[in-house]
Order: C-alpha cells, then sequence, then structure tokens
C-alpha cells in the first residue's frame, strides 16, 4: 500500500465510512454531476494501485482534512490489521451499467426478493448444497442483473444491496458445501461488496465471517483467521449480540484451526466473549432475519469442536451428547456433522466401541446427502476409526465403509 493509499484508508475509517461513501463524497466536493468515481476507483488509491493525482484537493475536501496530512508519509510500528476493505473483489460485478435498459424496480420487487431469500435459506437447513446450488445461482444472477440494468431510488438500490448481499451468504455457503469452493469465494467477495456499498456492517461481517469459515477450513488457516478477525472489527461493537457471537464463534474456530498454543489460548478467551455477547440478547432486541439460527446450542457446538480439535475429549463428549440429545433430526446434515465430532472425541478418549456406533450412525445419514462437508468429515471418522481397526465394532464399522 502506498504513503497516499494508507493515508486514505486511516482517515476514511476514521469516519467510519465505506469505500463507496468516500467515492461519493468526492465527487459531491469536486461539484461533478454523476458518479465518476466508484468504489473501485478509492480501492486502487488505497491500495496503491493508482494515486489520486487531481482527485487529491478534493479527497482532503470530503475527508476535512489539508493535503498534506494525505502526503505525508506514515511512519508505522508495524503493518497494520487487514480490514474488509483489502477483500473486496478487484473488479466489482455490482456496478451500474450507464445505459439501463431494463424497467424501475419498486419496493414490491425488493419485498419479493427478501421472501425468495429466506425461502433459500430455510431451505437449506434440509435440504444439502449439491440439491440447492443451481436454484441459488440462478436467483443470485437475477438479483445482479435487476441492480445493474434497471433504475431505482437510492433507498431501493441500497434495500436491493442488502438483498444480494444476503443472498450471496446463502448462495456461497451452498456452493461451499457442493464442493465448489472457489465459486463460493467469489460469490462471498461480490457479497461483501453488495453489503459494503449498502454500509450495511453487520451483513458485511457475516459475509466476511461466511468465508472465512471457508478458508480455515480448506487449507487456507492464516487468511481464515485474518479475515475472521476483520469480520469482527468491521462489524463493530454496536452489532447485534447474535452478530458478535457469531462472529467471535468464527474467531474462535479460526484460531483453532491455525494451530498453536497461543492460538487455542486465543480461541479459549473467543469463545468466552461468544458466550457474554449471546447473553445480551432478549426478545426486544433486533436482529437480521439470517440470524434465527444462531443460540446457545449451536455455540455449544462449536465449543465442543473446538475441544475435539484440541484433543480435548473430556470436555467436548458432554457438550455434544447433550446439544445432540436435543437436536431437530430433520436437520440431517447438521447432525450428521455434529455427530462426526462426537465420534472423533469418543475415539480421541480411548472409546472405540462408542465411537464406532456414532460413527455409523454417520455414515447411515451421509449416504443420501448432496453435501461435500459431510463426505469429508465421514473420511475423518473413518481415518480417525482406524487406529482401532482390531476392536470388532470397529472392524465391522470399516467393511461396511469400504
Amino acid at each position: 500500500m502506498s504513503g497516499i493509499g494508507a493515508n486514505i484508508r486511516q482517515q476514511r475509517e476514521r469516519l467510519g465510512w465505506s469505500q463507496a461513501r468516500l467515492a461519493r463524497e468526492v465527487c459531491r466536493a469536486a461539484g461533478v454531476v454523476g458518479e465518476p468515481v466508484g468504489r473501485q476507483e478509492v480501492s486502487r488509491w488505497e491500495t496503491g494501485k493508482r494515486t489520486p493525482r487531481e482527485w487529491l484537493p478534493f479527497l482532503a475536501a470530503a475527508l476535512a482534512v489539508p493535503v498534506d496530512v494525505l502526503t505525508t508519509p506514515q511512519t508505522a510500528a508495524e503493518p497494520p490489521l487487514p480490514t474488509l476493505s483489502d477483500f473486496l473483489p478487484a473488479e466489482d460485478p455490482l456496478t451500474p451499467l450507464e445505459r439501463r435498459t431494463g424497467g424501475r424496480v419498486g419496493v414490491a420487487q425488493v419485498d419479493d426478493l427478501k421472501q425468495r431469500v429466506h425461502g433459500l435459506r430455510l431451505a437449506d437447513d434440509f435440504l444439502a448444497g449439491g440439491d440447492l446450488l443451481r436454484p441459488a445461482l440462478r436467483e443470485l444472477r437475477k438479483a445482479v442483473r435487476m441492480f445493474r440494468e434497471q433504475s431505482y431510488t437510492e433507498t431501493t438500490g441500497r434495500q436491493l444491496l442488502i438483498q444480494i448481499g444476503e443472498l450471496a451468504q446463502i448462495a456461497g455457503w451452498i456452493a461451499s458445501d457442493a464442493g465448489q469452493q472457489s465459486e463460493a469465494e467469489r460469490i462471498y467477495r461480490l457479497g461483501l461488496s453488495a453489503a459494503t456499498q449498502a454500509e450495511d456492517r453487520t451483513l458485511a461481517g457475516n459475509l466476511a465471517g461466511s468465508l472465512a469459515y471457508q478458508l480455515s477450513n480448506t487449507g487456507r488457516e492464516l487468511e481464515g483467521l485474518d479475515l475472521s478477525l476483520a469480520a469482527l472489527d468491521g462489524a463493530g461493537p454496536d452489532a447485534p449480540p447474535k452478530a458478535r457471537a457469531l462472529y467471535l464463534d468464527r474467531v474462535a474456530w479460526a484460531h483453532t484451526k491455525a494451530g498453536g498454543a497461543e492460538n487455542a489460548q486465543h480461541a479459549m478467551r473467543a469463545l468466552g466473549e461468544a458466550s457474554e455477547a449471546l447473553s445480551a440478547d432478549s426478545e426486544g432486541t433486533e436482529e437480521p432475519d439470517y440470524l434465527y439460527w444462531v443460540d446457545a446450542g449451536e455455540l455449544q457446538v462449536m465449543e465442543a469442536r473446538v475441544f475435539t480439535e484440541l484433543r480435548r475429549p473430556l470436555r467436548a463428549v458432554p457438550i455434544l451428547r447433550d446439544v445432540l440429545g436435543r437436536y431437530d433430526a430433520t436437520h440431517t446434515r447438521e447432525l450428521a456433522l455434529y455427530l462426526s465430532w462426537l465420534a472423533v472425541a469418543y475415539a480421541d478418549a480411548n472409546e472405540p466401541e462408542e465411537s464406532a456406533a456414532v460413527a455409523e450412525r454417520v455414515l447411515t445419514l451421509s449416504a443420501n446427502i448432496a453435501s461435500e462437508r459431510t463426505a469429508e468429515r465421514a473420511g475423518v471418522v473413518l481415518a480417525r476409526l482406524a487406529e482401532y481397526a482390531e476392536v470388532p465394532e470397529v472392524r465391522a464399522v470399516l467393511d461396511s465403509a469400504a
């Protein structure tokens, strides 16, 4: 990042503005009609890919600082932590066409999209990624095309961006569950751009946290850790309690996957903070619809998963047995996933017979689920059981799977 770029970002973040907001303010300060400067151009300035030059006085005016504040190099003691702006796509597909050939979008169309997004979200509770990927991508393409090609008021445009962000979050999750990791990452970054342009910090945190979770689970642990921390920081301390609890859970998981004693300590601290955040939730708290599934049981599952990854089965087993004893059996994929951690925890506790019994349930539930996630977890369970291949109950499960 160039010296000027770092200064621009620092001053923008001081005001709590998104890159899209700064672009609008620069155009306003310059007194130009339309938006010759957009979010992408601000991103290029901040990353040092371009120099503002003739826009510099208007940048200073928009940020209410002298020009030399932007041009004087900083002497940072250490590299700054990443922010969500660092994870936006380089070329933004959410740029409206200069000549829009479609009709006009009103509140009714946005409400209809909102209902379809939530319907897709609820369907994901019962169906796997392989079953939902095509309809999810179809809805996302339609929504992006609506934003780019049709006209609308500023308020309606913001609501449309929010729905695109929410749709991208569930579509990215579905793509990841179907094993399409590159596609999922592209979708998440598209959604992050939409949420950032809409200046919805909570939604941006959810998208960034979802991508961080994927990165942590696919061999990119350090990237996942950086992004999970940026998601929590970007959402801010005033995010709804369920949102903060969820983002802290993802930080805990990212630390766990990153490995090492220090990260393990950070993971445990994040779990405690997640529980504290959720305790602040109440019936009167206004929460986005997409947080409907976040509750104490889900936080307990994450706690148990962290203990399992840290090879502390005596802590993990009681929590998982308690949660799974009251878990909704119609949510087949999640049930299979959570049972897989119980099977591994039993194996780590030197209880191969119990592990084999649970593993058999995992394999039965996973057999007809079009989910790459459950298939991978079933493989992990079988690999762990292979260490006890001489135990008859284990041998029977391994032979059946083979």
